[in-house]
């Protein structure tokens, strides 16, 4: 399946992260994910609005678990990438290192 329009970065970096947290990808979890992996500050807000993007250009799913106290009863709301956000994942990252090929000594790399 192809996409409608190349992934931005920091959809390609949300993606990641719910990624790297597997089963445990909700909505404050990845934030500090990204936080600790990207070493910058990221507003709630700018994660959720990302995650319903995502979830509406089929690139993630979600589904509604733990409802607790601490929560009000609100359950928490759990992502996973899909197949198509998998690639479309896999596909930038693969062109931003083809396009870093032949810059290793200026970038450092």
């Amino acid at each position: 399946m192809r996409l409608n329009a190349p992934l931005g970065e920091f959809e390609v970096v949300v993606l990641l992260a719910v990624l790297h947290l597997g089963e445990e990808a909700f909505g404050s979890a990845i934030r500090d994910e990204i936080q600790r992996r990207s070493r910058r500050r990221v507003s709630r807000g700018a994660v959720y609005i990302t995650l319903d993007r995502l979830e509406e250009k089929g690139l993630l799913t979600s589904r509604l678990a733990g409802a607790s106290d601490s929560r009000g009863g609100r359950p928490k709301r759990y992502f996973s990438a899909t197949a198509t956000g998998l690639k479309g994942v896999k596909y930038s990252v693969q062109m931003l290192a083809r396009m870093q090929e032949g810059l290793e000594p200026l970038l450092g790399t």
